[in-house]
């Protein structure tokens, strides 16, 4: 099962996006583990992460988060604002689908 990871602010603001996502998923019978952390919490979810997807409003945590990632083969990903603000979740599963390929 791969595991998909949304990182915000808080970590509430995801919560309708990872709802969207999960539905999705089971729309496509995909075995998908989708949670949402607040970014406070991001080193401890990489570890068991296959993807982090960073809201628009921690977009600025990017490069940083994504050097803590790198020595363990993580990717680290912003999601477009649009999708995000319009809670496009099969856009944004998309999105971590293909760089999870």
């Amino acid at each position: 099962m791969q595991r998909i990871v949304l990182c915000c602010a808080a970590g509430m603001s995801t919560s309708m996006l990872v709802q969207k996502m999960k539905t999705e998923a089971q729309k496509r019978a995909l075995d998908i583990e989708i949670d949402a952390v607040p970014v406070a919490e991001f080193a401890r979810a990489i570890a068991q992460a296959d993807i982090v997807l960073l809201g628009p409003q921690v977009k600025y945590e990017h490069a940083r988060l994504s050097e803590l990632a790198a020595p363990l083969g993580k990717t680290v990903a912003v999601i477009d604002m649009m999708d995000y603000g319009t809670l496009r979740g099969d856009k944004v599963l998309d999105k971590a689908l293909g760089l999870l390929a």
